[in-house]
C-alpha cells in the first residue's frame, strides 16, 4: 500500500486537501479534535479512557440521526408540516415550535427534541420565505431544549446522572427545578414577543405543495419501518434500558437490510465530534493533578464551577467530574442546566443544533454561533443571579 502511494503523490495530495477542506468546513469537529489530541498529551491514553467514553449517548445519537434521515427521505413529517403551516402568523408559529421543543424535551431529552423540530423549522421558514428568522428562532429552540428539559430527572443526561447518584425522589427533584422551569417558559414568551415586536401580526403564507409531499403507496412499508424504529429508539431512551447495545444493533441491521443508503447519509461528522469531546473530557477527568485541584476548590462553589467547567468539557462530563466534590446538589444542577446558555460547548445539545443548521447552510457556522451567543447570553444574564440566590 505504501509503495502504491509513493508512485502516486498526486493521490496523497488530493486526499490531504480533502481532509483539510473537511476540517475548514466543520468548525466544531476541528475544535473537538484539537482538544482531544491535546488532552491525550496531558493524560496518556489507557483502556480506562475508552471505558469512560459515553458510548450509550453515541449509540443513541447514531440511531436517531439514521432513523430521522429516513423520516426526511420518506416525507414522514408531511402531515405535521401541513398542519403546522396553517398557523398563519409568524409569532404564533414560533411559539408553537419553541414550546414544542420546551415540552417534548422533558420526556425525550433535549437533544432528541432538537433533532426532531429543527429540520421542521427550517423547512417551514424556507417554504414561507422567512429565512431571516431561522437563526434567532433556532436559538430560542435551543434555549427551550435546555430549559424545558431541566424539570424532569430524565430530561437531560446530567439530570439523570445526578438524580441516580443523589438518591433524591422524583417529586422532590421536580419541585426543586420547578421555579426555573416556570420562569424560563415566561421568559421565552417575552423573547418571542420581542423578536416580532415591530410586526406582531406578521403573516405567514405557505403553499401545501412546498411542505407537503403526498405519500406514495409504494413507500408504505418504509414509512411503517421508520416510525416503528423511531418508537423503539424513543422507548430505549425514556426507559434507560441496559439493553441499548442490542437496540442499536437491531436498528443498524434493520437499516442495512431494508434501506442501506440511509446508513451512508447518517451524519458521522457529528458522531465524530461527540467522540472527540468525550475523549477530551475523559482524559481531563483522569488527570490526578486536576482531580486534586477540584477536590480543594469545588465544595461551596458548585454553581460557579459547574457553569465554568461546562464551557470547557460541556455539562454532561462536568456533572460526572464535579459530583464527587459536591456538597450542594441544587447549586450544582442549577449551574449545569444553565451552562448551555453561555456557549455552544456548554451543552452538547447546542452542538447538535449547530450541526443541523450547518448541514442545511454550509459555511455559515460562525453566523449561527454569533446569533446563538448574544441571545443566549442575554437569557443567561437574566436568570443567573436569581438562580444563585435560590441556591444559597
Amino acid at each position: 500500500m505504501f509503495l502504491i502511494f509513493m508512485h502516486k503523490p498526486d493521490t496523497i495530495i488530493l486526499m490531504f486537501n480533502k481532509i483539510i477542506a473537511v476540517f475548514k468546513k466543520e468548525l466544531m469537529l476541528s475544535v473537538s479534535l484539537l482538544a482531544a489530541i491535546i488532552s491525550l498529551f496531558i493524560t496518556p491514553p489507557t483502556k480506562e479512557l475508552f471505558a469512560n467514553i459515553d458510548w450509550r449517548t453515541l449509540a443513541t445519537l447514531f440511531m436517531l440521526l439514521s432513523v430521522l434521515e429516513g423520516f426526511k427521505k420518506e416525507n414522514i413529517f408531511s402531515p405535521l408540516l401541513k398542519r403546522t403551516s396553517k398557523i398563519g402568523k409568524m409569532k404564533w408559529l414560533t411559539c408553537f415550535l419553541v414550546f414544542s421543543v420546551f415540552l417534548t424535551s422533558m420526556f425525550v431529552t433535549n437533544d432528541v427534541s432538537l433533532i426532531i423540530f429543527v429540520p421542521i423549522t427550517i423547512i417551514l421558514f424556507r417554504a414561507g420565505d422567512k429565512e431571516k428568522y431561522i437563526l434567532p428562532v433556532l436559538t430560542l429552540e435551543n434555549i427551550a431544549a435546555i430549559r424545558g428539559s431541566l424539570l424532569t430527572p430524565f430530561g437531560s443526561p446530567q439530570n439523570l446522572f445526578l438524580f441516580s447518584q443523589s438518591g433524591i425522589s422524583a417529586p422532590a427533584f421536580m419541585l426543586m427545578m420547578l421555579p426555573l422551569w416556570i420562569f424560563s417558559a415566561f421568559l421565552l414568551f417575552i423573547f418571542i414577543s420581542f423578536l416580532f415586536r415591530k410586526n406582531p401580526k406578521e403573516a405567514l403564507v405557505i403553499e401545501d405543495k412546498n411542505v407537503c409531499i403526498p405519500w406514495e403507496k409504494e413507500g408504505r412499508f418504509k414509512r411503517v419501518l421508520y416510525i416503528s424504529l423511531f418508537l423503539i429508539v424513543i422507548t430505549s431512551i425514556v426507559t434507560r434500558t441496559s439493553f441499548w447495545p442490542y437496540v442499536t444493533l437491531f436498528v443498524a441491521i434493520a437499516l442495512l437490510i431494508f434501506d442501506r443508503k440511509i446508513l451512508i447519509k447518517t451524519d458521522y461528522i457529528l458522531l465524530l465530534t461527540f467522540f472527540c469531546f468525550f475523549v477530551f473530557s475523559s482524559s481531563i477527568c483522569r488527570n490526578p493533578a486536576i482531580s486534586n485541584f477540584l477536590k480543594n476548590s469545588v465544595a461551596g462553589h458548585e454553581y460557579i464551577w459547574s457553569i465554568l467547567l461546562s464551557q470547557i468539557i460541556s455539562n454532561v462530563p462536568a456533572s460526572i467530574v464535579l459530583w464527587p466534590f459536591t456538597t450542594n446538589l441544587k447549586a450544582l444542577i442549577y449551574g449545569l442546566d444553565s451552562a448551555g446558555l453561555c456557549s455552544i460547548i456548554g451543552s452538547l445539545a447546542s452542538v447538535i443544533n449547530l450541526r443541523l443548521y450547518n448541514k442545511e447552510y454550509p459555511g455559515k457556522a460562525l453566523a449561527f454561533i454569533k446569533t446563538f451567543t448574544w441571545i443566549s447570553l442575554v437569557f443567561f444574564a437574566i436568570v443567573v443571579i436569581p438562580q444563585l440566590l435560590i441556591c444559597k
